[in-house]
């Protein structure tokens, strides 16, 4: 099984590495970020007074620990397709927690995240939280 992480669970690995290493390591190989996600990561960095130390953080991540998928339009599809069903039923998602779910759906990865309420009535998407206690 391969899967998608969600910023939180990035930006928890990005703060303390020691806290989720085991998962890292047992997963190697199988470890995703979505472009979106990154996107995320930067804006995390940026909002700092010296964003230097979290820049090589997150270089250092995608060097080392995880592959990056692109939304691509495969992942644009299943996104329109998700928000019109959602709507339908009175769902109301936001657009980024949809655009990740989309490409975690799209590659058939589980997605990994401690916000897990917040992707809950996503159909077909599969959740994990490995901050959990």
């Amino acid at each position: 099984m391969s899967f998608l992480l969600d910023t939180d669970v990035c930006s928890a690995h990005l703060r303390r590495p020691s806290g989720l290493s085991h998962r890292f390591v047992q997963h190697s190989g199988r470890l995703f970020v979505p472009t979106v996600g990154l996107a995320e990561l930067y804006v995390w960095a940026y909002l700092r007074p010296d964003p230097r130390d979290f820049l090589v953080a997150i270089e250092t991540f995608l060097r080392y620990d995880v592959k990056t998928l692109e939304f691509d339009e495969a992942s644009a599809e299943q996104f329109g397709k998700l928000k019109v069903q959602l709507q339908r039923i009175g769902i109301t998602v936001s657009p980024i927690d949809l655009l990740i779910a989309s490409v975690a759906l799209t590659h058939d990865l589980t997605l990994v995240t401690h916000n897990t309420a917040d992707y809950q009535h996503i159909p077909d998407l599969r959740l994990e939280d490995w901050l959990a206690p």
